[in-house]
């Protein structure tokens, strides 16, 4: 991922007022991020945990997606959980559902979209193997190379923002 600065990420929030999009912090280690490590930047706003936050480069620019965490746990005897970006498997504490509220008028009647995420929203270092999941659990091998589960994970994504974008 091309680095991006403070600006085009405020920018690029679709989901949100320019100026709530203006009061939202940016990652405190935004001055170190290791941008070839990333396809996308993803984030928790450490005032706010319930509030997490999606930065995709574009070739117009990048695209933002403000996120709310859910409270609470799945009903039942789940002990683990997948992500549905990049199908990283984790314990619960390690996935998450998060809710973006859709773009616009859909968004301000109350419309949302939601998606379970690696909690730490590292989806790209998970893909890379330079993060792992907190505990051990039943790993799956894939046939698919770096890139093109890359490029799943891009197209799960793609296809996440797109229908925070319908109107």
């Amino acid at each position: 991922m091309e680095p991006l600065t403070e600006k085009a990420v405020r920018a690029g929030f679709i989901n949100c007022s320019k100026g709530e999009a203006s009061r939202l912090r940016l990652p405190t280690d935004f001055p170190t991020t290791p941008w070839d490590d990333l396809d996308f930047l993803g984030w928790t706003d450490p005032t706010a945990p319930q509030r997490s936050l999606l930065v995709l480069p574009r070739a117009d620019g990048p695209v933002g997606v403000l996120l709310r965490g859910t409270s609470g746990r799945p009903a039942g005897t789940v002990r683990s959980g997948m992500c549905q970006i990049c199908l990283t498997a984790h314990d619960l504490s390690g996935v998450r559902l998060l809710v973006a509220p859709r773009a616009g008028a859909a968004g301000r009647a109350g419309n949302s979209v939601g998606l379970y995420f690696c909690a730490d929203l590292k989806c790209s270092l998970y893909l890379r193997g330079i993060r792992r999941p907190a505990r051990r659990l039943v790993r799956h091998t894939e046939s698919l190379t770096l890139e093109q589960r890359i490029e799943r994970a891009l197209a799960n994504l793609d296809d996440f923002v797109a229908k925070v974008a319908a109107p």
